[in-house]
């Protein structure tokens, strides 16, 4: 999809979230000049770069800086009326305390049911809902990564012209399974990852595997035989249905008779792949999640309130939706355990920080680590400025359940499903917890992509989305300028979001066969 240019406004155009703020951001393209006047006879005393933010009163020392209504920072120095604020001239505040926050006391009412929205979508017999219909081979450990990259070219290529009604074939290649300390408290984390990914909507419920014989992670382990809970009380059986390639077996003597084995179990998989059809399906069968890479000063003001939007018209038509990056929303916990639908919720948010923020100390480094030099050189000062502006993808209503790294998803709602911010290990966690689509609303730019599920990427920028032109999906920069309300943004993403789910539209990620690759979270030490 082609986004239109559009005109840029020529007039200094600032943009100020709340009516308490002593800062706002420079909306124009390529910034503004010292000596610039504003309509209402502000002078800019600096150049101030787009995305960037302009004192708006008189600030001593000391002072506190607010956007959002929240204190992102304390002034280094004066700063008079004008001067441009950036992370070189503030303090950033300590951590907010993980001790009495407010419980369940800010639950939004609930809003009306959202009715007669349906997308196409593949039936899966554990109740879940596909929107792709992909034929996934699972990896127990990164050794046979090359086999497997070898054999699924030769799949789609060979085979996968004979099978029209399925979309793809990738291989869930990663860097796990041995040399690590499998039975490590924490290596539950990326084994339950890779266990649950494999299990994903878009996968059909089929399941082979491909092992290398002598690795840590064995099969049986990966996918033990029995059956693994989805949700509602409905479970899966596995294991003794997983077909399984052993490239050690003394039945494979040399390369091809390697691939000859993958090849025969992969077109016993796409046959029946190839059987399956769409159907109308309710929109409460999507499970989307939510995510910003990339970030800017405008991922708070455009993209991601648009988001926010999509969010709870998603929630009000009974879907499910998951907010993650732990470091990123860690400056807002109290707004977080505040809309928690009840103290259960809340306690389990608090858990999830508690266990990051030990977490990041044991390496010795804290949450402003998370700041890139491209977040900073898009305005976004430090920490507590993004976490505020990413906060605001999980809409305004009351978050229902949280989820462990690598936990799957067994219930509806908006969810918070803890993960480090990093945008690979991120969209991997949520791929595990089974979401079968996924938006992604970047300000820098970032080709991001994921093969296991469709991603539409959201501009915040209108100068990103028309020099990105096949690259982004949606342009929320139209917000800053006034061409478009959050609402309007909001309601064309959901829609679009029917339309991808459908089938009936490609991302420009899909299109372009862009996806990054598997980044499991793993905590435990590696040996």
């Amino acid at each position: 999809m082609s986004l239109a240019p559009i005109s840029v406004p020529r007039a200094p155009l600032r943009i100020q979230i709340h009516p308490a703020d002593n800062v706002a951001i420079v909306a124009n393209d390529g910034g503004l000049p010292a000596g610039t006047v504003f309509s209402d006879g502000l002078v800019l005393r600096d150049a101030v770069p787009q995305g960037h933010k302009l004192a708006l009163v008189d600030l001593a020392a000391g002072d506190p800086v607010l956007r959002y209504n929240v204190v992102i920072g304390y002034a280094a120095r004066d700063l008079p009326q004008g001067s441009w604020v950036s992370e070189r001239v503030m303090e950033m505040p300590a951590a907010p305390t993980l001790d009495n926050l407010p419980i369940a006391t800010r639950v939004a009412p609930e809003l009306p049911p959202l009715e007669g929205f349906f997308f196409d979508g593949y039936r899966n017999a554990d109740g879940s809902v596909g929107t792709r219909n992909i034929l996934a081979i699972t990896t127990t450990v990164q050794c046979v990564a090359g086999v497997v990259e070898h054999a699924v070219r030769r799949i789609k290529t060979e085979l996968l012209p004979r099978y029209p009604n399925v979309d793809d074939v990738v291989g869930l290649e990663h860097t796990y399974g041995c040399g690590v300390a499998i039975d490590a408290p924490d290596a539950v984390i990326p084994i339950r990852t890779l266990r649950n990914i494999s299990l994903n909507p878009n996968f059909g419920g089929t399941a082979m595997m491909v092992s290398l014989g002598c690795e840590k992670l064995q099969p049986e382990r990966l996918l033990p035989a029995g059956t693994i809970p989805i949700r509602d009380g409905v479970a899966m059986t596995v294991g003794a249905g997983v077909d399984t390639v052993r490239l050690q077996d003394d039945s494979h003597v040399g390369f091809e008779s390697m691939i000859t084995s993958i090849m025969q179990t992969a077109e016993r998989h796409l046959a029946i792949l190839d059987a399956r059809r769409r159907e109308p399906c309710p929109v409460s069968e999507l499970v989307v999640g939510v995510q910003c890479g990339g970030s800017d000063a405008f991922s708070g003001v455009t993209a991601n309130p648009a988001v926010g939007f999509a969010t709870d018209l998603l929630v009000r038509a009974g879907a499910s939706v998951l907010f993650s990056e732990t470091t990123e929303v860690r400056d807002g916990i109290d707004q977080l355990t505040s809309r928690a639908a009840n103290p259960d919720v809340a306690a389990a948010l608090i858990r999830e920080m508690d266990w990051y923020d030990r977490y990041l100390d044991r390496g010795r480094v804290d949450r402003s680590a998370n700041t890139t030099p491209g977040n900073k050189a898009g305005g976004l000062s430090n920490i507590v400025e993004k976490a505020m502006g990413s906060i605001v993808k999980s809409g305004s209503g009351a978050i229902s359940g949280v989820l462990s790294p690598g936990e799957k998803l067994k219930q509806k709602g908006l969810i918070y499903a803890a993960t480090p911010a990093s945008d690979f290990i991120c969209g991997t966690l949520q791929l595990a917890a089974g979401i079968n689509l996924h938006v992604f609303t970047t300000g820098r730019g970032t080709p991001y992509g994921l093969a296991e599920v469709p991603v539409i990427k959201v501009a915040t920028r209108s100068d990103l989305a028309r020099r990105w032109f096949d690259l982004m999906d949606v342009d929320a920069g139209r917000i800053a300028t006034g061409e478009a309300s959050i609402e309007e943004v909001g309601w064309s993403l959901f829609n679009l979001m029917i339309e991808v789910a459908s089938g009936r539209q490609q991302t420009c990620a899909e299109r372009l066969k862009l996806h990054n690759a598997l980044t499991l979270f793993n905590p435990a030490p590696v040996t």
